[in-house]
């Protein structure tokens, strides 16, 4: 069994209704796949990068599973796809996004998984819901805590 962390987004309506039902239909999705051990709460930010787009809801969980790092980042992508994210423009409006941040220790620089998430110390939206319900866990790569990411980025 691993311990993943999973980043979660959504900026629009769907057949599952608001940005939060998004969320919520994307946790109960998870929990067939493992334990979900801890949800953050959820936090209205501003779209990064491309941002002519409508305000996100996000979070982030975290999931005990007996799936490898890449059967796990298989899933995450399947679980979009079902709930009918599309891609087209890049960083663009979403219904559903999941990002694999963390799984365990592992660190992977493949075409099809990159872990930690290459970006994740750099995002806000992602380290304010982690802190959360990870505080303490230490990046990999970078031999820091999840809490020193977000102290670093400052105001």
């Amino acid at each position: 069994m691993g311990l993943a962390a999973i980043a979660l987004g959504s900026n629009l309506p769907s057949q599952f209704g608001d940005r939060a039902d998004n969320l919520h239909e994307a946790i109960r999705r998870l929990r067939g796949y493992g334990e979900v051990e801890a949800v953050s709460s959820f936090h209205d930010t501003e779209p990064v990068g491309y941002t002519d787009q409508p305000r996100f809801l996000n979070g982030a969980l975290l999931l005990k599973t007996a799936l490898s790092p890449l059967e796990l980042m298989r899933v995450l992508l399947a679980i979009e796809q079902e709930m009918g994210r599309e891609r087209v423009i890049a960083k663009g409006p979403r219904v559903i996004d999941l990002d694999l941040l963390f799984y365990g220790n592992h660190v992977s620089n493949t075409l099809e998984l990159t872990l930690p998430h290459p970006e994740m110390q750099n995002r806000r939206f992602v380290l304010e819901p982690l802190t959360e319900i990870a505080a303490d866990w230490v990046h990999p790569v970078l031999g820091i805590s999840v809490g020193e990411m977000l102290r670093r980025l400052g105001q």
